[in-house]
């Protein structure tokens, strides 16, 4: 132990308690704090105050909301709006970069020679298929959302 130390664990020093209540003196350390504790009734109280908080706060544990509440919770406007732009913002960042990426693909198989026509060709009907196929799936799926009758219907 140090000289300083010695020095804060001859007067009754409360700073000793935390480390005391995490366990973190050595045994030479831990036996001055056991004398300090015996000798001062005030020291004593504050470091069994301080044991029994941190054993309910160890055997503490987070009450789950019943069902309900979370139920309401995912019906709330505010909780609806935020996840829609979310997925908006997510959605425009996401076709900007697969849109940038089908421009650059394009770009290198226009410019490559060595490609024959019918490569190329089959190429771009596979890319425009995909670009049809993803606006039809989008497009139906506001208009059938914003018309289904069963939407607030749980399974």
């Amino acid at each position: 132990m140090t000289d300083r130390q010695k020095n804060h664990m001859s007067e009754p020093s409360y700073q000793w308690i935390m480390p005391a209540v995490d366990q973190e003196f050595t045994p030479e350390e831990w036996n001055n704090f056991i004398q300090l504790v015996n000798a001062d009734a005030k020291l004593r109280k504050e470091w069994e105050q301080f044991q029994k908080l941190k054993e309910v706060t160890r055997t503490m544990k987070f009450k789950s909301p019943p069902k309900e509440v979370w139920d309401t919770y995912w019906m709330n406007t505010y909780n609806k709006i935020e996840r829609r732009i979310g997925w908006i913002i997510f959605s425009i960042g996401a076709i900007i970069l697969i849109t940038y990426g089908l421009f650059k693909a394009v770009e290198s198989i226009i410019a490559d020679p060595q490609l024959q026509g019918i490569v190329k060709i089959g190429i771009f009907a596979v890319l425009l298929g995909l670009v049809i196929l993803v606006v039809s799936v989008i497009r139906e799926k506001i208009f059938i959302g914003r018309s289904d009758p069963y939407k607030k219907i749980q399974r």
